[in-house]
């Protein structure tokens, strides 16, 4: 089974977003950008000689220079790298490698997940969302390029008739410090992390695009396990 996510995700300039910042004692607040998906920059939060820094990187962790020569980068078409499933992580070569030391948190205010055509925009009522991920900072002679993947859990009974391919994993601030800490590499302190539940309510909103948010129905409430 593979356990992806439709791949889109938003950032808004919201109450919700500052406080996590707080909470992961950032300073700078993500980008406001909708419609985030895979290939494309977003930001992430990684502790690295002993301080938390905001990255702005490529959502796919193996990435390459274009081959156009212009200096940029862009996802490897080869390899499928923006999410890494969870039951992959101590097996995959590329996963087994980052997981213990290269922890990181993507901060969003919600995800969308698509059933049939019709999409959602997901959220936890009240907070913003705080993924859990892995990184890397690719380094190209002078050039460092950041990358992530956020991580996938199995798929979650309340959601099969949304998504029943995977439900993302979305870390409580309990599980900040000891997710970030790079010198915690016992992962299996993080097997509990890893299980597929509903920590904090989730609110289904259908709407009409990511790229608006226009809400075109009634929000669908699923409570925490």
């Amino acid at each position: 089974m593979l356990f992806t996510m439709c791949g889109r995700y938003n950032v808004t300039d919201s109450p919700e977003v500052q406080e996590l910042c707080r909470l992961l004692g950032i300073h700078l607040y993500p980008e406001p950008r909708l419609n985030i998906s895979p290939g494309a920059l977003g930001q992430f939060i990684a502790q690295k000689g002993g301080e938390r820094q905001l990255y702005t990187g490529m959502w796919s962790m193996l990435v390459e220079p274009k081959p156009d020569g212009s200096g940029a980068f862009r996802p490897n078409p080869k390899f499928k790298t923006f999410n890494a499933r969870s039951d992959r992580l101590g097996s995959s070569s590329l996963w087994r490698r980052l997981y213990p030391s290269k922890r990181a948190i993507v901060p969003a205010s919600a995800f969308h997940e698509w059933a049939g055509k019709q999409p959602y925009n997901i959220t936890q009522p009240g907070r913003a969302i705080a993924f859990g991920a892995l990184y890397e900072l690719w380094k190209y002679g002078d050039v460092v390029v950041p990358a992530f993947s956020i991580i996938t859990l199995p798929p979650h009974p309340k959601f099969l008739h949304v998504h029943d391919k995977s439900l993302p994993l979305m870390l409580e601030p309990a599980a900040f410090d000891m997710w970030l800490d790079p010198d915690m590499r016992n992962t299996e302190a993080l097997a509990d992390l890893l299980e597929s539940r509903l920590r904090q309510d989730l609110l289904l909103t259908p709407i009409d695009s990511p790229k608006t948010l226009a809400t075109i129905g009634e929000p669908e409430l699923f409570p925490a396990d």
